[in-house]
């Protein structure tokens, strides 16, 4: 107590020197305490930079009938919507004023009158709180802000641990710790007051104040609990807001069961339930009236079916400060004293799971937390990721087409089951525009969530976008079978051989592959890969076996080439496996697609055929704008020449084979006079794929098991089997793209790559 006594006398003669100097720069200031305190107070940092607001960052999507981007959805640590000071409606500064700091435009930044209680509390034992003017308050919420904007979790205590540590420092400290903190707090309100206007620090203060859970700032508060603006908040609103920043978790009033648990469990401070059953049995009046015309007390009003009592409480405090302050008339003050507090809750849009286009929503995301190739927009390390999407306010602009986006969506829900019994069963389509890279539309047959939890118990639910792989999608791809086979083709014409040589596609061992990088690859087993469906083989010709998806044929050309040179193919075409690990043909098996490859790879590397041989990196992010309007430097288009435009155009046409009457892949063709690439894959009976394009459009399906080794030739879903809705998903999404982005004529293939070869070898 001694040593409490003390600190409150030191603290009070700063208390008064900071106050009365500023008024009577004159002054006179003698004596061993004054001297002391003087001393100490000038021993402490004397300048408070005013940090940026933690923002939300907002992703946007293009709107095609307008042009305007519409949000997506917003991600934040604290929902804040700043607003200038005319965007504030001028009850709403009196209500703050009346109930916080009555005399703001009188004193120089600290309220001695408060102040000196607040000490007088901590020198009996209590905790510094309360008596702080709005300079001060505004002074700790920046200082808490500043901690949790840095905040990281640690090996003993987690990121909330931590949040909640900068809280408690920062408003509760005790004893010595107390008087510094409280001390620190007036230096920095007097100097904030030196170099800000009133106005500045009082529009400061509610642009950064707790509304209670992430909700901070008066515009976000009135939105989210009022569906209304700072600007329309009327008396009651107003009153009701003003109340909250005083303890905001225990006055919030979107927690219909309870915001306050007491002792015994029971939670109140919550929503009425409308009856006046407790109070007048049998009347049929509501609380109101009953209020109005004096039947009922405050206090019964108050406990009648709780109707957010403590909140109730909080607001008639600060009605009557501004009736006693002449803020509000007589009627103002009884209107708004019997008016139940309603609130319309709004919740701001955060989340992928918010939008209705959440796997794209979840590929943007990764995008900003992981690609390497924005570490210039969003940040090096992994902290820098996370801060950029939750804190920075950055306005992200995606390449999703809403128009394709919804078919997209609809043909997969039309299609695909949301789950099937006994299988992990998923099913994931993307569409690219094949000249520049930008993914238009993702979808997937999982309902999105991030519940860690939820999606362990319920195979409905995932994060995991299946379209992307490791690094923007958190999924590792899926054995591709003979989608695979395209790049064995290019390797095909590359080498200068034609469509139409002839090749030896019997059922066979292959007794060895030529692999310059890895040594030969020699079949020890005599194995021989069969053709689905045991389709017997038999020498024809690399268009004869795109067509139809003949593994032995292809196996046939490969053993006429190099092993080394297909996997120098893929890697040019933008494919590596779903890891990020390059591709690895380690013999004939994988020829025919057992490498585990993303759906946006393939997706890409189909486009490069479809785009006269220039391969663009698939992106979903067009442009990044922070959060004072200046554009961020992210890759736009980057597309490269892969292969030569005469084997893609030979490559195309043979391609085209696989979409037509006879072709593998004909049942996803939309069959509206755009000419068609495509090819089909099956491995063994787990995965299923189809990748088909335009010249102006790419869009891959997958349809298999996500994980395990489900048979989707024996599983049914309306009537068809699930190896087989690969086929309307991608034909019903196409469909729509064709509609939306014209393609034309594939380049003629050249002369020397269609005509007849030497024959088999």
């Amino acid at each position: 107590m001694l040593g409490g006594l003390v600190g409150l006398v030191v603290l009070s003669v700063i208390a008064g020197i900071v106050v009365v100097a500023p008024l009577t720069p004159v002054l006179a200031i003698s004596g061993h305490a004054a001297s002391r305190a003087v001393s100490l107070f000038d021993g402490m940092p004397s300048y408070l930079e005013i940090d940026r607001l933690m923002l939300p960052t907002t992703i946007y999507a293009r709107d095609p009938a307008t042009g305007a981007d519409v949000e997506l959805t917003s991600f934040y640590d604290q929902n804040r919507v700043p607003v200038t000071f005319d965007q504030i409606a001028p009850i709403m500064y009196d209500a703050i004023l009346a109930s916080e700091d009555p005399r703001y435009y009188q004193h120089g930044g600290v309220d001695l009158l408060g102040t000196t209680r607040a000490f007088l509390t901590n020198a009996q034992g209590g905790t510094v709180q309360g008596g702080s003017s709005i300079s001060q308050q505004y002074v700790k919420n920046v200082l808490v802000q500043r901690c949790e904007r840095d905040a990281v979790e640690t090996e003993t205590q987690s990121r909330d641990e931590v949040l909640q540590a900068c809280w408690l420092n920062a408003t509760r400290a005790s004893g010595v710790e107390g008087y510094q903190r409280k001390l620190q707090e007036i230096r920095y309100a007097v100097q904030i007051e030196q170099e800000y206007s009133k106005n500045d620090i009082l529009l400061g203060y509610l642009n950064i104040a707790n509304f209670g859970g992430t909700t901070y700032g008066i515009e976000a508060a009135a939105r989210y609990y009022f569906s209304a603006t700072a600007a329309t908040l009327t008396l009651g609103q107003a009153a009701t807001l003003a109340g909250v920043v005083q303890n905001p978790n225990t006055f919030r009033i979107d927690r219909k069961t309870g915001s306050i648990i007491a002792a015994d469990g029971s939670a109140y401070n919550n929503a009425a339930d409308g009856t006046v059953d407790d109070v007048t049995p049998g009347t049929l009046e509501g609380l109101d009236n009953l209020l109005a015309d004096g039947t009922i007390t405050a206090e019964q009003y108050l406990a009648a079916g709780d109707a957010y009592s403590a909140t109730k409480g909080r607001q008639l405090y600060v009605l009557d400060r501004m009736h006693e302050d002449g803020q509000i008339t007589d009627e103002q003050y009884v209107a708004a004293a019997i008016e139940p507090i309603v609130p319309k809750i709004q919740p701001a849009l955060t989340g992928c799971a918010a939008t209705s286009a959440p796997f794209f929503c979840q590929y943007v995301v990764n995008t900003v937390r992981s690609d390497p190739d924005y570490a210039a927009a969003f940040g090096g390390t992994s902290a820098e990721r996370q801060q950029s999407l939750t804190r920075e306010g950055l306005n992200i602009y995606t390449t999703l087409d809403w128009r394709l986006q919804t078919a997209s969506q609809d043909a997969m829900r039309r299609n695909a089951p949301e789950s099937v019994p006994g299988m992990a069963f998923g099913s994931a389509s993307i569409s690219i525009e094949a000249g520049t890279g930008r993914i238009l539309a993702i979808s997937q047959n999982n309902r999105f969530t991030e519940d860690a939890d939820l999606a362990a118990t319920d195979p409905v639910y995932t994060s995991l976008v299946y379209a992307g792989d490791a690094v923007h999608g958190v999924s590792g791809g899926f054995e591709t079978g003979s989608t695979f086979k395209l790049f064995t083709l290019v390797d095909w014409l590359e080498k200068g051989r034609s469509l139409f040589e002839p090749v030896d596609g019997s059922l066979r061992v292959i007794p060895r592959l030529q692999d310059r990088c890895d040594g030969t690859w020699i079949n020890r087993e005599n194995h021989v890969v069969r053709n689905f469906s045991n389709v017997p083989g038999y020498t024809g010709t690399p268009m004869q076996f795109t067509a139809q998806s003949l593994n032995s044929g292809f196996l046939g050309m490969a053993e006429r080439l190099d092993l080394c040179d297909i996997e120098e193919v893929a890697t040019r075409m933008g494919v590596t496996r779903g890891s990020g690990a390059p591709v690895d043909i380690d013999g004939a098996a994988a020829i025919i697609g057992t490498n585990e490859i993303a759906p946006v790879a393939m997706a890409g590397a189909f486009a490069t055929v479809a785009n006269n041989g220039a391969y663009c990196i698939p992106r979903a992010i067009e442009r990044v704008v922070n959060a004072d309007g200046d554009e961020l430097p992210v890759p736009g288009d980057r597309c490269s020449q892969a292969i030569s435009p005469e084997v893609a155009a030979a490559t195309a046409f043979a391609l085209q084979g696989v979409m037509v009457p006879g072709g593998t892949g004909s049942a996803g063709n939309p069959n509206d006079g755009t000419p068609m690439l495509g090819k089909t894959g099956t491995h063994e009976q787990i995965q299923t794929w189809l990748v088909e394009s335009s010249t102006r459009v790419t869009t891959a399906v997958w349809a298999g098991n996500a994980i395990g080794k489900g048979d989707v030739f024996r599983a049914w879903h309306n009537g068809r089997a699930l190896s087989t809705i690969r086929l309307p998903i991608a034909r019903e999404i196409q469909g729509v793209a064709n509609q939306l982005y014209p393609g034309g004529p594939f380049p003629p293939p050249p002369a020397e790559l269609v005509g007849r070869g030497p024959g088999p070898s």
